[in-house]
């Protein structure tokens, strides 16, 4: 065996003992500090990923938190941590909710200038769902921006509560991209597709293809009025006449009709505690990830190459996709 392959072998051998050790320190210091909240949860060992909680064993209401872009759930590694809205997990967090006879209400924290149609839409759902099969209530937050695909989740609430500084409304759909035609002429990069009709590839938008797409955008549009108009108790042309893409402040929204009122969170919850008597608050505790900590802080002063931040601001941008977001 060569001397460089000696070298690679015992570094491997080196940073999987050390993953090991940070996955044991991590549930260690995390059962730990659930332990004295009462609550517990289970870790596998090898990835650092939840396995299962515990919910209380007394009356309590569930706090579903939505912050960041609502978009879909990507896997992260030993070296990295989850950050922002978690998709699926927040959906089988619901779910486990649905089934516990414990729990008796969601208060639902949004924090959001919204995100793609499909997710922000498939959590409207699962809220509805909740409310169908369990009879219990949930009343929503409104934190800094409660926008767009953050505004729309709302819908399936009871009640609505806003800071007097939340940014909320954006009711409106949108589809954004780059043009780099420019770039790559200057790069001289030359895109070649073969397609097999003349609306395969839209690189390059024409009148016909821009038309195709605003119809998709229609379409989702009237889907947000109607969801919009059955959780506020309006007519699709009410709506309409708030629906221009324009968000709102906090009492702006609430002279629309888009909220019920506006207070601090702690107000907020001391109102929902005396309505339910209830004042057990449960909220999902996600284990730190030690590595992924000193891996990101590494990563952090490692500069960046103009490509990479080119792909990454494409990407944030979810190019050709169809979002409730508000820009």
């Amino acid at each position: 065996m060569k001397k460089k392959q000696i070298i690679g072998l015992v570094i491997a051998v080196v940073m999987f003992t050390m993953c090991g050790i940070a996955s044991v320190l991590t549930n260690t210091f995390s059962q730990n500090f659930l332990a004295e909240k009462g609550l517990s949860f289970s870790m596998d060992a090898a990835t650092g990923e939840k396995i299962e909680d515990t919910l209380p064993t007394e009356p309590y209401i569930a706090v579903v938190k939505v912050t960041g872009t609502i978009q879909e759930q990507t896997e992260t590694g030993i070296f990295e941590t989850s950050e922002g809205y978690q998709h699926n997990d927040t959906m089988e967090y619901i779910d486990s909710l649905i089934y516990d006879d414990n729990n008796s209400a969601i208060l639902l924290y949004v924090d959001s200038p919204g995100g793609t149609v499909y997710e922000s839409e498939e959590l409207y759902n699962k809220l509805n769902e909740y409310k169908e099969l369990t009879d219990r209530p949930i009343w929503t937050y409104m934190a800094h921006y409660a926008a767009s695909g953050g505004y729309m989740i709302s819908m399936a609430s009871d009640y609505i509560y806003a800071n007097k500084n939340t940014t909320t409304g954006s009711i409106g759909v949108i589809m954004s991209g780059y043009d780099l035609s420019g770039l790559y002429e200057k790069l001289g990069i030359r895109y070649v597709s073969i397609t097999s009709g003349v609306n395969k590839d839209s690189s390059s938008l024409s009148d016909e293809q821009i038309a195709i797409y605003q119809s998709q955008i229609n379409e989702c549009y009237e889907s947000f009025v109607q969801i919009v108009a059955d959780g506020r108790n309006m007519t699709a042309e009410e709506v309409k006449a708030l629906a221009d893409g324009r968000t709102y402040t906090a009492h702006q929204a609430l002279s629309y009709g888009l909220i019920d009122q506006i207070s601090s969170f702690e107000d907020m919850q001391t109102e929902m505690s005396e309505y339910l008597d209830v004042w057990e608050y449960y909220e999902p505790v996600e284990p730190e990830n030690i590595f992924a900590s000193l891996f990101s802080q590494i990563k952090g002063i490692i500069p960046k190459s103009e490509a990479q931040i080119l792909l990454e601001t494409a990407d944030n941008m979810e190019s050709g996709v169809l979002m409730y977001y508000a820009k």
